[in-house]
Order: structure tokens, then sequence, then C-alpha cells
């Protein structure tokens, strides 16, 4: 069993990485139906729930059937961020978690995400007034170091558990390298070494498979993994590899049928949580994914993003069932 604060997570826990614009109510509820342990939201930017901007509150949005879940924060002002640690508190959720590793500049620019790896002590001060300012856990996810000669995460863990976080998420990146390359999980592997730490220590980026995420569970002996794009269309990820690390051997592949019903499942939860216009318009980035690796779909994939109603989208999708029957995905 592994530990944050009060909640209790099975052995080697599978996380759902936050994502802006992917990681909302409905994506979460088909992660959580194929196996997510612990998920959080969209990170949501300090600055627009202090000026109650729709689209930061909205984000805090969360259900029971979704627990444990976390609501991510991300913000440049230690003030600020601590005053919507409260406001986030008031929401239920089951930890608060601080975003200190996304790159873009939009976030970096303007002195939040991974900008803070530029500077340790406000990050530490940071954290500290967020811990203050809740009754939650507070987590923190971030990545190695700014660019490869600062990968000062070894200290920034130490720093971070001494001041009160719970568990922290490392992507195997700095901010420069931003997604691309390949992760490096090896420092890691040292925070979990330390004998200093006794928080939960998770590993992220580039787990796309279950032998991966069973090699890296057993090389850098992480407490669990988070993942991210590869759950993108493929929810059946984390199931898989569960049964894969108990067991190892392989699920069955999720047939075509199984693809049009989970789509489906998406498909109803955003238009309940959204409507049916804005339901079906968010809808449209995911089709690509779920359908990823069956011959000839685009034809069936400009239907799926050109239709308007929710009546039209069913028979595309039936005829895409139907005219895959048979059809075999790698």
């Amino acid at each position: 069993m592994v530990k944050i604060g009060n909640i209790a997570l099975p052995d080697f826990p599978l996380l759902l990485a936050p994502m802006e614009d992917v990681s909302d109510p409905p994506f979460r509820a088909v992660c959580k139906a194929n196996g997510a342990d612990l998920m959080y939201t969209e990170f949501i930017s300090s600055e627009g729930l202090i000026r109650d901007a729709a689209k930061s509150v909205q984000k805090l949005d969360i259900f029971e059937y979704e627990r444990p879940i976390g609501i991510q924060l991300f913000g440049s002002d230690i003030e600020t961020m601590g005053a919507c640690a409260e406001i986030a508190s008031r929401a239920n959720p089951d930890l608060i978690d601080i975003n200190y590793g996304c790159p873009v500049k939009n976030v970096a620019c303007r002195g939040a995400g991974a900008a803070l790896l530029q500077d340790i002590p406000k990050m530490v001060r940071m954290t500290e007034a967020v811990v203050k300012a809740t009754h939650l856990p507070v987590t923190v996810k971030t990545r190695l170091g700014w660019d490869e000669n600062t990968k000062n995460i070894l200290e920034v863990a130490e720093r971070l558990q001494d001041i009160g976080i719970q568990a922290l998420t490392v992507h195997g990146r700095t901010r420069v390298q931003m997604y691309k390359g390949e992760a490096d999980w090896t420092l890691i592997g040292r925070i979990r070494e330390n004998p200093r730490i006794n928080i939960p220590i998770f590993g992220n980026g580039d787990i796309d498979s279950p032998e991966k995420a069973l090699e890296y569970k057993n090389r850098y002996g992480v407490d669990g993994v988070m993942i991210g794009r590869a759950t993108i269309g493929y929810p059946w990820i984390f199931n898989e590899i569960k049964h894969f690390v108990k067991t190892g051997e392989h699920l069955p592949a999720p047939t075509v049928a199984d693809r049009v019903a989970v789509c489906r499942q998406h498909l109803d939860f955003s238009i309940r949580w959204k409507g049916e216009i804005t339901g079906i318009f968010e809808m449209r980035r995911h089709y690509a994914n779920y359908f990823k690796g069956l011959d000839n779909f685009k034809a069936y994939r400009m239907q799926l993003v050109q239709a308007g109603t929710y009546d039209e989208l069913l028979r595309i999708l039936d005829e895409v069932s139907e005219h895959y029957a048979e059809a075999v995905l790698a």
C-alpha cells in the first residue's frame, strides 16, 4: 500500500497526469473505469481562480466516483497561490497538487510552472504557503531541472519534503527539453534511493506500455508511475499495466467494438457535462486517438469531426463498428 497523507493507494499505483484540454471530467471518467488509481484536474491558473474566471472555476468540478482526485494549481505569486489553495480546498478534493513542471512558454515565461526550477528558494516559499493554506495533503509535480546544467531535483525533493509535501512526481526531462528526446529516469531513481526521502516518489515520462512500466518499476524503484500522453484515446493502458505487473501476461487488446463503446461513453459524459454543442466540439480532438491504427479511417474521422448532432455521431460510430468488425489492431 502507498499512502499520501490519509489517502491509501494500492501497491505501485498508476496516476493519470493532469493534461490541459485533455484530463477533464469526461476523460477522467473513462480512465477511472479502466484502472486509474489517482487522477488530477487539468491545471488551474491561480490568477484565473482569484479573478473567478469561468474556465478556471469550471475546472474545480469533481465527482465522487473519481476519488481519490487532486486539484492541480499553478502560478507565480506566493500569496495568490496560498489563497487559491484555500479556494480549491473548498471544492473538496482529496489533495492539492502544485505544478512546477509545465514547460510551455505562456506558463514558464510568466514565472509559473517549470520557471520555479530557476528559483528554488521561491519554490520552497510558495510550497510552504500552499501547505499552510490547506488541511489537505499537498503534492508536487516537477521536472529534473531547467536545463542540462541545472538538474537540481535531488535538492528540490529534500527541501520540499522538509516543508511538508506528501508525495512528489518527477517528469524525467528538463524544461528546455520540453517533451523531446527520451525521458531520463536516473535521477528519479536516485531520489527514491535517498534514505532521507520517506514520501512516495512517482516517475513520469515515456510510460507507454506494460513492459516499460514494469521495467522502470524494477530498475528505478519508484512507488508508482504517472501516465500522460499514452492514455489519450487509450485508457485501457491502466488495466493492461496492472495485469502485466501482476501476472507477466498481456490482456487481450481492445477490439474496435470496445473502442467504439468507450468513445461513446466519453462522448455521452462530455455532452452531459458541457451541453451538446460544446460537448460535441470538445470530443473532436479525441477521435483520431481512439481509432488509431485502423486502415483507411480518415474518411470516418472527417465525418466524426464534422458531425453536429449526437444522433449523427452515434450513426457514424455504429458504421465504424460494423465496417471494422473483423479488423485486428496492432
